[in-house]
C-alpha cells in the first residue's frame, strides 16, 4: 500500500506524526525535524494552509495585521513580502507555499490524509494510528495540529436535503469557486465568514437575503496597501521587536488592553480614547479596550454606545439601523467575537438586499427554491450559502476517535466536561500533545504568537523525554484538576458567559457550555506552562517502558515528493 506515492511501511513508526498542516502543523514539522525526530505530517486537505486551504470563500480575509499573521522565523519574514496590511486567502496560500520550499517541508507530508482513529499501545508507548486511506502508522508522539475551527456546524433545517439550487458552507466551498455574480443568494450567518461573504456578495448578486440571528458587532478594518520598502525598513529593526512585544501582551497582539478603569478618566476624555482606537482600525478598540471593559456592565456599555453611534452613522434605513445596531446591546460588547469589515453596513443600504431577523422571523423550513420564514415568506434562491460557523475548539480533536488507555474516545471524556492539562495534554492520553486547541489562548490571541508559544513547548518536552530516556509522559488527573479549575476561576470573573458564543460551545445544539479557553492572556499562560517545563514538566507522570529501542535522531527519508 502507498500513500501519495510513499510506500505505507515507510510510514510505520517514527517519533511523532503531526496532524494538520497549517501554520501549527509546519512549525512543529521544522521544529521537529531541526531537533533531530522522525517526523511525519497527515493532512486531510489537497494542500497546505489549514484553515486557508479550506475556507476559500468569497472575500476571504485574515483579521490579524500581516506583519503578525506570520511565523516569527527570520529565515522566512527575511525574504517574503505582503501586499496589503489585512491579506486576502489567495496571498496567505501563496505565502504557505513559499514556507514550503523555503524549508522543504513537503517531502515529510501526506496530503489526501484524513486520521480517523488512534489508540496508545502501552507495551511499546506508540500510538496506532488509523486512515481514511487504510494506512496505520505507530508514532511515539501524536501531535494534533488541527486546529480550532476544522469541524464545520450545520444548521438543523427541515428540507435543507431538497433544496435544487446550489447549496454549500462556508468552510467547504468549492476549490474552484461559484460565480454569484447575477445570482439570487442567501446566507444564512452573521459571523466572521457570513460578514466577508455578504460583504463581497452584495454589490455582484442580482438580490442577497441575509438570515441573521444575531447582529456582529463588526468592526472596522482599515485595509491599506504595503509597499515592499515599507517592509524593508520594518525588517530592520521592527519584525524582531514586534514578534517579542506579541508575547507581552494579552491577545499576542502589538497592542495591549488598557490596564485601568474607563471611568478614571472624563468623558471627554473617554470619547477622545474612543475615537483613536476605532481610527486605528482593526482589533484596537476590542483588544485595546480599557480592562474592566470585560467586566464591569457600566463600562461595557460605553464601549458598546460609542460602537453603535459609529455604525448608524453608516447605515441610513431605520429598520436596518434596528436590526444592525439595536439601542439594546444583544450581548456584552466584545464577549462574542466581533469580526472586521470594509463595507459590509453599506451593504444594507442597496436595495437588492434584504436582512431578515431570525429573532422575530424564523427560517419554518428549506423548499426545493429557497427558504421559508415564519410569516410565509418563501425567498427564493439560486445558492445558499450555510455560514454557519463550526463545533470550535474541541470539535477539531473530538471528531477523531482517540482512546485513552481505558478505552474511553475523548469526545465521550470531554462529554462530561472539557479537561485538559496547559491547553496541551490530556490526562490518560499519553504522549499526545495539541496546539491552539481547548483550554489555551486560543480564541484570544493572535494564531501565531498561540501556536509558535505551545510549538516551541512541545519541542522542549520531547528534547527532555529524550534526554532522559523516558518513552512516555502522560498528565496527572490531579494536575488536570487544577488546570481546569484555574480556567473556569479565571472565566467566571469577566463577562464572557453574557453571550451565545462559540467561546463557550454554546453554538452547539446539546454541547455542555464551559469555558472552552483560557482567557488570562498570553503573560500569563506563558509564564504557568514555562513554570511546569522548568519544574521538570511537574504534574506529568513519566515510564521508560517502551520495548522498541530509543528515539532515532534523524529524520526519515522520504522516496518522493509528496504532493
Amino acid at each position: 500500500m502507498t500513500i501519495n506515492g510513499h510506500a505505507a511501511q515507510g510510514y510505520q513508526q517514527f517519533d511523532a506524526l503531526v496532524v494538520g498542516a497549517g501554520f501549527s502543523g509546519l512549525h512543529q514539522l521544522y521544529k521537529l525535524r531541526k531537533a533531530g525526530f522522525s517526523v511525519k505530517v497527515f493532512e486531510a486537505g489537497s494542500g497546505l494552509g489549514g484553515t486557508w486551504h479550506w475556507n476559500c470563500y468569497p472575500g476571504a480575509r485574515v483579521d490579524s495585521e500581516s506583519f503578525i499573521y506570520q511565523l516569527s522565523l527570520e529565515e522566512l519574514w527575511k525574504d517574503w513580502n505582503w501586499t496589503e496590511k489585512f491579506p486576502a486567502r489567495q496571498e496567505l496560500i501563496n505565502y504557505f507555499d513559499y514556507i514550503d520550499k523555503k524549508l522543504d517541508l513537503s517531502r515529510d507530508i501526506s496530503f489526501n490524509t484524513r486520521v480517523t482513529s488512534a489508540s496508545f499501545d502501552t507495551t511499546t508507548d506508540r500510538w496506532s494510528v488509523g486512515t481514511d486511506t487504510g494506512v496505520t502508522a505507530h508514532p511515539r508522539f501524536l501531535i494534533l495540529c488541527t486546529g480550532f475551527a476544522s469541524k464545520p456546524l450545520f444548521p438543523d433545517l427541515l428540507g435543507l436535503d431538497t433544496f435544487q439550487g446550489i447549496v454549500h458552507h462556508s468552510a467547504l466551498w468549492p476549490q474552484g469557486g461559484i460565480d454569484l455574480a447575477g445570482k439570487r443568494v442567501g446566507v444564512i450567518g452573521t459571523g466572521a465568514s457570513g460578514v466577508q461573504i455578504i460583504q463581497e456578495t452584495g454589490p455582484i448578486a442580482a438580490y442577497l437575503t441575509v438570515f441573521q440571528r444575531t447582529p456582529n458587532l463588526a468592526l472596522p478594518m482599515c485595509q491599506r496597501p504595503l509597499s515592499e520598502a515599507t517592509q524593508t525598513k520594518m525588517k530592520e529593526q521592527m519584525y524582531p521587536i514586534l514578534f517579542r512585544r506579541c508575547h507581552q501582551t494579552f491577545a499576542g497582539f502589538p497592542f495591549d488592553v488598557e490596564h485601568k478603569s474607563l471611568f478614571d478618566i472624563s468623558p471627554e476624555e473617554r470619547y477622545l480614547v474612543f475615537d483613536d482606537k476605532w481610527t486605528k482600525g482593526g482589533f484596537h478598540y476590542w483588544l485595546g479596550a480599557y480592562e474592566d471593559t470585560f467586566t464591569d456592565e457600566r463600562a461595557n456599555a460605553e464601549v458598546y454606545a460609542f460602537w453603535r453611534k459609529k455604525v448608524l452613522e453608516r447605515v441610513r434605513d431605520p429598520e436596518m439601523q434596528r436590526k444592525l445596531a439595536p439601542e439594546n446591546a444583544p450581548h456584552p460588547f466584545g464577549v462574542k467575537r466581533p469580526c472586521l469589515e470594509q463595507q459590509y453596513y453599506e451593504v444594507y443600504d442597496q436595495p437588492n438586499v434584504a436582512l431578515v431577523d431570525l429573532q422575530d422571523n424564523p427560517i419554518t423550513e428549506v423548499t426545493r427554491n429557497g427558504v421559508r420564514t415564519q410569516d410565509g415568506i418563501e425567498h427564493e434562491l439560486d445558492v445558499l450559502v450555510l455560514a454557519t460557523g463550526f463545533d470550535a475548539v474541541t470539535g477539531s480533536i473530538a471528531q477523531i476517535n482517540i482512546n485513552s488507555t481505558d478505552g474511553t474516545p475523548i469526545k465521550d471524556k470531554w462529554a462530561k466536561g472539557l479537561s485538559t492539562y496547559l491547553g496541551l495534554a490530556v490526562s490518560g492520553y499519553p504522549n499526545m500533545f495539541f496546539t491552539y486547541g481547548p483550554h489555551g489562548p486560543t480564541a484570544f490571541c493572535n494564531g501565531p504568537t498561540c501556536l509558535e508559544i505551545q510549538s516551541d513547548w512541545i519541542v522542549d518536552c520531547l528534547i527532555y523525554l529524550r534526554e532522559h530516556n523516558h518513552t512516555r509522559i502522560d498528565a496527572t488527573p490531579a494536575a488536570e484538576q487544577a488546570w481546569v479549575q484555574r480556567v473556569n476561576d479565571i472565566f467566571s470573573n469577566a463577562l464572557w458567559d453574557r453571550a451565545k458564543s462559540w467561546y463557550t460551545g454554546a453554538n452547539v445544539p446539546g454541547k455542555r457550555v464551559e469555558s472552552l479557553n483560557f482567557t488570562g492572556g498570553v503573560p500569563l499562560y506563558t509564564s504557568l506552562i514555562q513554570d511546569c517545563a522548568e519544574n521538570d514538566y511537574s504534574g506529568f507522570n513519566f515510564t521508560r517502558s517502551g520495548t522498541d529501542g530509543a528515539y532515532r535522531k534523524s529524520s526519515v527519508s522520504s522516496t518522493s515528493k509528496a504532493r
